[in-house]
């Protein structure tokens, strides 16, 4: 799987875009801040419908700062060839409203081009997942889950608008100061009403289904992440220190203390599916009072963390500067690793990460992705580019871009200079 053509119309810093692209490595060249993230992130975002560096997507359409009118959306089209055979891939993000797709110039559902183009991203913020919040952990997951398996993209879309609904009728019920009959108070008005009830089981039903679903698929690719990230820790840091990744499901904990004893084995496929039904009814009772009077979701899988650890020790606090980035890399290598058994090698794309890695790593990096269909590279300059890697180059000059060597083209550029949106300035648009 490569990426041949892409075009960009109104997405960050570029008003117009037209780019043709070599199988093999690519490297866009420039000082911070030109607009050279901007184009890899394209990619990532028309292969995972998210952006690694902001969480609106309304600041993904160029920012006018020239007192032209502001654009209404952006627009990216990349054509991916697999074989023989190759197929267009366009994405509408419109500003405030649900992004538009279509595929080979016809109309389509923006879910019907989940899969088609696969990327693995490995970027510095890559840190966080080692360093940051289990928030970043439980995206990187469920991204990679999306890519591998693209129907749980409805799934989690699915729970998300469950736990909106579920959270917004725990609100108004703790706003009330009412518990439900006969929980909190006395007299006849006391507790919630069979209205409120029952609207709050069926949201309850609704957790339990899609999140035993998520659960379930997050457990099983946990399990084929580990032997891989364990292999690729190893060759990056040259070391014999043990990388291990565990699911934290915060709904077995909850279960626990509610006085649910699980069976010794949950089983695999409908036996374990059922059993984090069970888990999940169990831990909602068990913090139902709590719900309750804080007015939030204490249960389900966005309360998950992935465990990460070196040696039985959380890397999270122990770990060194070098072995954090050795842990966020082998998490990256794994992921690919276990896309490119789908349908060829997905794309990968190394933004900004040589500058960061010492010799022995960038070495062991460059060994494990020669030999890769595409790979993506940004880099400050050109010495950053490992010569091994034979790239084929392009210079990013805010507005300019130049072929450096007649492997690739540039059909036509746009922007507004370096000062709207790039790596390092603020993103715009509408929040």
């Amino acid at each position: 799987m490569y990426v041949s053509n892409l075009a960009l119309d109104d997405f960050r810093s570029y008003r117009r875009l037209v780019l043709e692209f070599p199988p093999g490595v690519v490297a866009f060249i420039g000082r911070n801040g030109q607009g050279k993230t901007n184009i890899v992130e394209s990619l990532v975002y028309l292969s995972t419908f998210s952006s690694h560096r902001v969480a609106a997507d309304a600041a993904l359409v160029r920012r006018a700062l020239d007192g032209g009118p502001q654009p209404g959306g952006a627009m990216v089209r990349a054509k991916v060839r697999r074989g023989e055979r190759a197929e267009v891939l366009e994405l509408e993000i419109v500003a405030g409203r649900a992004n538009r797709a279509r595929l080979n110039r016809g109309t389509c559902r923006p879910r019907e081009l989940l899969g088609r183009l696969r990327t693995v991203l490995f970027a510095p913020e890559d840190l966080s997942l080692v360093k940051g919040d289990p928030a970043g952990r439980r995206d990187f997951l469920d991204a990679l889950l999306i890519q591998h398996t693209p129907r749980l993209a409805g799934v989690k879309a699915d729970l998300d608008k469950v736990l909106r609904q579920r959270g917004a009728l725990l609100k108004q019920l703790a706003g009330t100061g009412r518990g439900p009959r006969g929980g909190y108070g006395t007299g006849p008005d006391a507790g919630y009403g069979a209205a409120e009830e029952s609207l709050l089981a069926v949201w309850d039903e609704q957790l339990v289904e899609l999140g035993a679903q998520l659960l379930a698929a997050r457990l099983e690719l946990v399990e084929k992440l580990v032997p891989l990230a364990e292999r690729y820790y190893r060759e990056v840091a040259d070391s014999q220190d043990l990388l291990r990744l565990e699911l934290v499901v915060s709904a077995r904990e909850h279960a626990a203390r509610g006085g649910y004893a699980p069976p010794e084995a949950a089983g695999a496929g409908a036996a374990e599916l059922d059993e984090l039904r069970r888990v999940l009814r169990a831990a909602i009772a068990a913090r139902r009072a709590d719900e309750l009077r804080r007015g939030v979701n204490l249960v389900g899988p966005q309360r998950d963390d992935l465990r990460i650890s070196l040696n039985g020790l959380p890397a999270k606090g122990y770990a060194s500067h070098g072995e954090s980035w050795s842990c966020a890399l082998a998490l990256r290598l794994a992921s690919f690793e276990l896309l490119r058994g789908l349908d060829g090698d997905p794309v990968l794309i190394l933004d900004d990460v040589f500058a960061e890695l010492d010799a022995k790593r960038r070495a062991a990096l460059v060994g494990v992705v020669a030999g890769v269909e595409q790979v993506f590279i940004t880099a400050a300059v050109g010495e950053d580019v490992p010569a091994e890697l034979d790239a084929a180059r392009f210079a990013v000059d805010g507005s300019q871009l130049t072929s450096l060597d007649g492997r690739g083209s540039v059909g036509s550029a746009g922007g507004e200079g370096t000062g709207e949106q790039t790596e390092e300035s603020p993103p715009g648009g509408p929040q």
